[in-house]
C-alpha cells in the first residue's frame, strides 16, 4: 500500500463510520449533540462522546465544549469516554483533555483494508480448536469470564451490552467463539456498518496458552467471510500492539490511532 491508498482508506473511514454511533440503538440508548459533538448515553458501563470532526473549534470555544461534557456527566455521577484519533484537529486536543480532568488510556491503532483477500484465507487451525457462531446469554457469559481471565477486570458489562445488540438488530452483529472442548479460548465478534462497505471487528482476546497458534488469524479470516456475505468491501479495526503485526500481514494498512480518554467523576 502507498501512502495515498492509506490516506484514502483514512478518509473512507472518516466518512463512513465517523461519528461512532449505534444502529439501530438498543434499547435505552440515547444520543444528544452538542454543537459537532455527540452524546451517547446507555450504550455501556459509561457515556460516550463521539463525532467526525469538531468543525475547527479550538481554543476558549473548545475548552468550553470540553467543560461542558465534564459538568454534564459530573452531575449524572458517571464515567464517560471521549475516543481520540491521532489525525484529529486541532493538535493540542489531547493536552486540553487531560486539563479538563480527562485520563488518557491505552493507544491503539486504526488499521483498514479490503475484505477480499481476507475472506479467501484458509489460515490453519489448531487441532481440537472450533469456530462457533452464538448469540446466547450463557455463551456470551463464557466470553467475559475468558476476558476477566485475560485483563483481570470486571467484564459482565459485555454480556449486557452484546445481549442489547442482538435484541436491537441480529443482522447487525456476529458473535464468533473459539472452543476447545468445553473451554473458550478466544472470541471475537463483526459489525455490520450499516448504510456503508464497512464492517468493524471486535474483541480477539486469547487465553495466554493458545496464543500464537493461529486462532486469531482464523478468527478474522471466518468474520471476513461474513462480511463479504454481506457485501461489506471493507474492515476496519482498532487494534493492540499485539494484534498490529498480524493484522498488517493480512493487508489491513494503519491509517491513524485511536486513544481513549476518560473523564471519571
Amino acid at each position: 500500500m502507498t501512502d495515498l491508498d492509506a490516506r484514502s482508506l483514512r478518509d473512507a473511514y472518516d466518512s463512513q463510520l465517523r461519528p461512532e454511533l449505534p444502529d439501530p440503538a438498543p434499547a435505552g440508548v440515547t444520543v444528544e449533540r452538542d454543537g459537532p459533538l455527540f452524546r451517547v448515553l446507555g450504550l455501556d458501563h459509561r457515556g460516550f462522546l463521539t463525532y467526525r470532526t469538531l468543525d475547527g473549534l479550538a481554543g476558549a470555544e473548545l475548552d468550553a465544549l470540553i467543560a461542558r461534557q465534564v459538568e454534564f456527566f459530573r452531575a449524572r455521577g458517571e464515567s464517560v469516554e471521549w475516543k481520540l484519533a491521532g489525525h484529529d484537529e486541532p493538535a493540542d486536543l489531547g493536552d486540553r483533555l487531560r486539563a479538563a480532568g480527562f485520563v488518557p488510556e491505552d493507544q491503539e491503532t486504526v488499521v483498514v483494508g479490503p475484505v477480499a483477500p481476507l475472506a479467501a484465507a484458509v489460515p490453519v487451525r489448531p487441532e481440537g480448536v472450533r469456530l462457533r457462531e452464538v448469540t446466547g446469554r450463557a455463551d456470551l457469559e463464557r466470553i467475559a469470564a475468558m476476558e476477566e481471565e485475560v485483563w483481570h477486570d470486571d467484564r459482565s458489562h459485555l454480556v449486557i451490552g452484546l445481549l442489547r445488540e442482538i435484541e436491537a438488530d441480529p443482522q447487525s452483529i456476529t458473535i464468533v467463539v473459539a472452543e476447545a472442548g468445553e473451554t473458550v479460548v478466544s472470541a471475537g465478534w463483526i459489525r455490520y456498518q450499516r448504510g456503508t462497505g464497512f464492517a468493524s471487528l471486535w474483541g480477539g482476546s486469547t487465553l495466554p496458552q493458545w496464543r500464537k497458534k493461529g486462532i486469531y488469524r482464523a478468527l478474522v479470516a471466518y468474520r471476513a467471510r461474513l462480511a463479504q456475505q454481506r457485501g461489506k468491501t471493507l474492515l476496519q479495526v482498532d487494534c493492540s500492539p499485539d494484534s498490529r503485526p498480524i493484522l498488517e500481514r493480512l493487508g489491513l494498512v494503519a491509517v491513524t490511532t485511536s486513544t481513549p480518554y476518560v473523564y471519571t467523576p
